[in-house]
């Protein structure tokens, strides 16, 4: 994972808007409808070429594919593991039932996306088939850099956490949760280590460790929540295993969706376990209205010496691009934070298409926010480093 001693980098969660006909056709493969593998793969490459090139325009220093492949961040893993069928039962958050207006009003927003409360369950044991499929990005990725000459520090490619598979992929089939845990991590650990081995750093998407207190364990207490994210984090651990962890960052996030958020878990309630994983840089959020003030708790709580923090600076979820000079104090406050200028990377706080159809922000205008991240980046480097 390159850091830098001259200047603060920028990066991003991974996904981004599909655009059509791309996100029309992941819905239909997820469906189970006849499709064109051969067109799908053709647009695929088309928006991956496009993805890389308006990195490269905006000055994103840590790239990926925007995850324009798959139909979901961690959704797509059934198409890729047998194992899995019939229908989870996942739960809605509070917030879901406290304030119908505003449900009713956000499902309007995304008629169509994939199966997000919906996925299939764990209805047999569970094994990993997805090499040619992780292959084949993996190739793209490498083929559109070269035929766009993309001049980057750094390239990550994102995989679920065994958590976030759990907590979204329902078990009908284990004796217990741990044991389904532990199937997840011995099966998604060949993804992972195939991601490193092609030579990109890991991003281990792990929302179940801050997002599913409102979800799955909404009626737990903060203290049991915590209990339970251990055991996810030593799933994680057991999955990163033969990986160094200077190879892999962690992102952890509370839901990506524009709504209250008023029973998210404080972050200092978090930390101490969050720095328990085998990672070398852990992405937090920062910038949406519910989380700018916690660079308090990351000084109470400060990361190890070994782990970078990948602060969310720019809001995933609106359609304010938001002032450079915003941008450059957010990373000023989260510096002081850490203590350490070289241990920060300029990020943000969601992906922009965590779905298929499940976008916030108009995808002209996660270009203009993005673009903005770099310009503030330059300003706090500047203040920074002098």
């Amino acid at each position: 994972m390159k850091l830098s001693t001259e200047r603060i980098l920028t990066t991003h969660t991974g996904s981004m808007p599909r655009g059509e006909p791309l996100s029309s056709m992941l819905i239909d493969q997820e469906e189970g409808k006849r499709i064109d593998i051969n067109k799908v793969d053709e647009v695929t490459d088309e928006r991956v070429a496009y993805i890389i090139k308006k990195q490269m325009d905006v000055g994103i220093d840590i790239a990926n594919d925007g995850e324009q492949g798959r139909v979901g961040f961690q959704t797509y893993v059934p198409q890729r593991w047998s194992g899995f069928g019939g229908k989870s039962s996942r739960p809605f958050g509070r917030e879901f039932v406290e304030f119908p207006k505003f449900t009713e009003r956000m499902q309007a927003r995304i008629p169509k996306t994939g199966r997000v409360f919906d996925a299939p369950e764990a209805i047999d044991e569970v094994h990993y088939h997805g090499e040619s499929q992780l292959q084949k990005e993996i190739d793209r990725i490498k083929r559109q850099a070269e035929n766009t000459n993309a001049n980057v520090s750094d390239w990550f490619m994102n995989a679920p956490s065994p958590g976030i598979i759990a907590c979204t992929m329902l078990n009908a089939y284990y004796d217990s949760d741990e044991a389904y845990l532990g199937a997840i991590a011995r099966e998604v650990s060949k993804e992972y280590q195939a991601v490193v081995d092609a030579g990109y750093i890991l991003q281990v998407d792990a929302p179940d460790l801050a997002m599913e207190r409102v979800l799955l364990y909404q009626d737990l207490t903060d203290e049991e929540f915590v209990e339970q994210t251990e055991k996810h984090v030593e799933a994680l651990n057991m999955a990163l295993e033969n990986i160094p962890r200077e190879r892999v960052r962690l992102h952890v996030c509370w839901g990506n969706w524009e709504g209250p958020h008023c029973h998210d878990v404080e972050m200092d309630v978090l930390l101490p376990t969050l720095y328990q994983a085998k990672v070398g840089a852990i992405g937090l959020e920062f910038a949406n209205p519910r989380h700018q003030h916690e660079t308090t708790s990351l000084k109470a709580n400060k990361p190890p010496e070994d782990i970078t923090i990948i602060p969310g600076v720019i809001d995933s979820k609106s359609n304010f691009v938001e002032h450079p000079e915003v941008v450059a104090r957010r990373i000023e406050a989260v510096v002081d934070a850490v203590g350490d200028r070289e241990r920060v990377i300029a990020g943000v706080d969601c992906g922009f298409g965590t779905f298929t159809g499940w976008e916030w922000v108009a995808e002209d205008v996660v270009w203009a926010k993005l673009g903005s991240l770099r310009e503030g980046a330059a300003i706090a480097s500047k203040r920074l480093w002098g």
